[in-house]
């Protein structure tokens, strides 16, 4: 009689002594398939004491995220499933939003490297916006332009130029726009907002 079932009957039959063949038998689906250590798991969000919806701030799409808040601390942030815009999914730079506030190898201090030098120094914040300023200025005084080839004001340099990074939200982006072209007269400002 044995002879005449399907494996899958002698599957289930022998199943009862082999727990590899009882999760096996079932599809892996059902409590056989779940220890006591996955049953004491939970979501590492289940904890949280505050759920803040909020809008990814890296460029013109307006994802929205959730924001997961402990003892005043982000734990976790990830893209909101209710969106009609993004529909739970972030893009990598979106995706790495937690990463980017909460890395310890993150860089929090000026770095320094001295004209010849070998190694890095570590400056105040204040020294280095000083020094920025600085040379901005000497080098705008130094390459300004009133006029062009044909006699036009244009009120510009072409010695200076910046690309703004990829987490620079667009108020940001907005305000930069503003200084360097009407304030300094910079004539190439471009964005690596693209992902």
């Amino acid at each position: 009689m044995s002879a005449n079932r399907s494996p899958l009957q002698r599957l289930a039959s022998s199943a009862g002594r082999w727990p590899l063949l009882r999760e096996f038998a079932s599809l892996g689906m059902g409590p056989e398939a779940v220890s006591e250590r996955t049953q004491a798991w939970q979501a590492r969000v289940a904890d949280a004491d505050a759920r803040v919806v909020s809008v990814c701030p890296y460029c013109a799409v307006g994802c929205s995220q959730i924001i997961y808040v402990k003892d005043g601390a982000i734990v976790d942030i990830e893209g909101h499933p209710e969106s009609p815009i993004n529909r739970g999914t972030l893009c990598p730079k979106g995706a790495a939003t937690f990463e980017l506030l909460s890395n310890p190898h993150r860089w929090t201090t000026v770095k320094y490297r001295a004209p010849y030098s070998d190694h890095w120094e570590e400056r105040p914040l204040d020294w280095a916006m000083e020094r920025i300023a600085q040379r901005i200025k000497e080098t705008r005084d130094r390459t300004w332009r009133e006029r062009n080839e044909k006699g036009q004001v244009v009120h510009s340099t072409t010695a200076i130029a910046s690309l703004g990074g990829a987490t620079l939200d667009n108020e940001e982006n907005y305000l930069i726009k503003k200084l360097f072209t009407a304030g300094l007269g910079m004539v190439w400002v471009e964005n690596q907002a693209r992902v």
